[in-house]
């Protein structure tokens, strides 16, 4: 209180005493339940308010030269100077020119429909490909076979009857394809070809968008969405408003605003940590195309209007770095490869939040693409350089990720998940967790399946076995034919610690499977940074049967007893040891759908996959604790014999 003026009268001093102190508990507030703000099914976080720009603004503010979208016509000969004085640069070039060269030979890409929705996305993005690449090259080596070339493609696909708005992703990426032809080659394009590219911007791309926006059509349901839908589409239009705006000021201008009010819905999904419900693939396309709309506004406005500070986007580049594994392979939980397909704005992220450890993540992932060039960092750091810690912890999607190093391909790497069962593309995968070693996944999550078997995206999604928690490294109560979790439920990661002899989570999984046990929870810990420990407390009225899973493409040999596997693979081999209870066995499975379980035609049947199980029935009280270790050459000391103690206890 000695800050306050002397003059103060007594009562005043008391009333803000009183505000102060009630300031101070608020302070202590937030910082007690700020790690569990954003907890799944807990408050969201605050969606940001964008100043909204109007159209007067748009007029004066908009850059009149082209190009404007992305880049300046200065990068384009910063470019030239980077791929002669840098090998990465150059070799990266060269990839991509040789990409061009076959597109010159190709046809122009057809509207053909795929899937049982009909769509066109894989036009959209061959064209958009083409776009970039051909557009590219052209404004680097100048002449005319680039443009001519580029220009067939174009044409056919203005004259596609649209762009399927019904799936709106197809007419969002032409969108996007298109506004960067016309702008990056404004100067080669004749009056009669502009006018070919606007008409097709505005008539197939923003009008449906505005009406997208406006709630008059079903397909606009992604509009109000927070998953990568928004981002993607919100993105599209943004770039394709951005491009024409003196040619239709009026649409451009609502489309724009439309995209700005939109955009933060998804943005809010980053806090507080910048990790991604939807997991690494997902966030690579959602952030692709977030940057581009970020980037897009900048270059062609001068601002972004606040977008790019929504809590967590600034942090959001250090997810897939934590995600991705020794070998480049990701925790690819939720619909997904274990690959990144998408890592430009990585070294956008770079620049704008002055992270170089970003730009080190984009040169070694990149699948190269012609904005790696243009907006490429020559300065990195390695994640060692930098400084980062080996394990983090992604709150709000409620994720986890232990290493034993930065450097070494033979490191152990562990990715652990409660999360939201509910999000876009989620899997019955409370629970689940991925192990690699000695450059083998020994513990492998087996990605999305078909998008196009019968009812995946809506009554038929947890009949598949891929997408149940049976097809995960979790557990399963009483299988049965219906969902193996609660389709509604989010779990918590209440425990965390990451330390140099010990790192661990543990993740309430009660509303997982409330019907079954009144308490579930299941730690994982990475002991003295050379083994994985797994333990399951369960706690049921009834007895229970339970079922516990690890998928692996590894040669599994049970030991005498069942008590303990030798998994190999490649001449790496990994063990796993039954701690407690001492009744448990294990027992060897095809990764396929239990006896019980739907059996649905046509889902992926998973070979070269089996599945190292535990099978205990009627329990009531359960603890099961499972040691997986990875072999070396080094003598093995038994490090966990002792360490089965209770969850609450660690």
């Amino acid at each position: 209180m000695n800050n306050f003026p002397e003059n103060l009268g007594s009562s005043k001093i008391s009333g803000i005493r009183l505000k102060l102190r009630r300031a101070l508990w608020g302070l202590v507030l937030v910082l007690v339940l700020l790690p569990y703000s954003t907890f799944p099914g807990q408050a969201e976080a605050p969606v940001l308010n964008p100043v909204i720009p109007s159209q007067p603004f748009l007029e004066t503010q908009l850059k009149k030269t082209h190009p404007r979208l992305l880049v300046t016509a200065d990068d384009f000969a910063r470019v030239k100077k980077l791929i002669r004085e840098n090998n990465l640069a150059r070799q990266w070039y060269d990839k991509l020119r040789q990409e061009a060269q076959k597109i010159l030979g190709e046809l122009p890409c057809r509207y053909r429909t795929t899937g049982s929705e009909g769509v066109i996305l894989e036009a959209s993005r061959t064209v958009l490909r083409r776009v970039y690449l051909l557009a590219f090259l052209q404004r680097l080596e100048g002449g005319n076979r680039y443009a001519h070339r580029l220009w067939q493609e174009l044409d056919a696909a203005a004259r596609f009857p649209d762009w399927h708005p019904d799936h709106f992703l197809d007419t969002a990426e032409m969108t996007h394809a298109f506004a960067i032809a016309y702008d990056w080659l404004y100067d080669t394009w004749s009056p009669e070809q502009r006018a070919v590219l606007v008409q097709a911007i505005r008539d197939k791309g923003l009008k449906p968008g505005l009406t997208a926006y406006q709630g008059t059509e079903k397909f606009g349901w992604w509009v109000k969405s927070p998953y990568n839908w928004n981002q993607v589409c919100n993105g599209g239009l943004g770039l394709g408003a951005l491009a024409v705006v003196e040619a239709c000021p009026d649409l451009a201008a609502q489309v724009l605003q439309g995209a700005v009010r939109s955009l933060p819905r998804a943005l809010a999904k980053f806090a507080p940590d910048g990790g991604s419900y939807e997991g690494p693939l997902y966030w690579g396309y959602a952030t692709f195309y977030t940057t581009l709309f970020l980037a897009g506004l900048e270059t062609a406005l001068g601002r972004d209007f606040g977008l790019a500070e929504a809590p967590g986007y600034e942090a959001t580049g250090y997810f897939p770095l934590y995600m991705t594994g020794p070998r480049d392979r990701t925790f690819n939980y939720a619909d997904a490869d274990d690959l990144i397909y998408w890592t430009s704005q990585m070294f956008w992220l770079s620049r704008r939040f002055q992270q170089p450890v970003f730009a080190w993540y984009a040169r070694r992932i990149t699948k190269v693409h012609p904005l790696d060039l243009l907006w490429f960092e020559t300065r990195s750091l390695s994640p060692r350089e930098a400084g980062l810690p080996l394990d983090r912890y992604f709150r709000g999607i409620e994720v986890v990720t232990f290493r034993t190093s930065w450097d070494d391909p033979q490191a152990i790497f562990v990715g652990f998940k409660a999360g939201d069962n509910r999000a876009g593309h989620s899997h019955l995968d409370l629970g689940s967790f991925v192990l690699e070693a000695q450059g083998v996944r020994w513990a492998l999550d087996l990605g999305g399946d078909d998008y196009n078997l019968p009812g995946y995206f809506d009554r038929n999604r947890w009949d598949y076995y891929r997408l149940r928690a049976e097809g995960h490294n979790t557990l399963v109560l009483n299988p049965g034919s219906g969902p193996d979790q609660d389709p509604e439920a989010s779990a918590a990661i209440f425990r965390f610690r990451s330390g140099p002899d010990l790192s661990l989570a543990i993740a309430d999984l009660t509303p997982a499977y409330a019907r079954q046990a009144t308490r579930v929870w299941r730690g994982l810990s990475l002991v003295n940074r050379r083994q994985v420990l797994i333990q399951d407390e369960i706690q049921a009225e009834k007895p229970v049967e339970v079922l516990w899973a690890l998928h692996t493409a590894a040669e599994i040999r049970l030991g005498p007893y069942k008590r303990t596997a030798s998994l190999s693979l490649g001449g790496a081999r990994l063990a796993a040891r039954i701690l407690t209870p001492p009744e448990a066995v294990f027992k060897l499975l095809s990764a396929r759908p239990g006896p019980l379980s739907p059996h649905p035609l046509g889902q992926a049947e998973n070979r070269g996959v089996s599945k190292l199980t535990i099978h205990v029935q009627e329990v009531q009280s359960l603890r099961l604790a499972v040691e997986l270790t990875p072999l070396t050459a080094e003598p093995q000391t038994d490090l966990l014999e002792k360490r089965v103690t209770p969850l609450a206890q660690w």
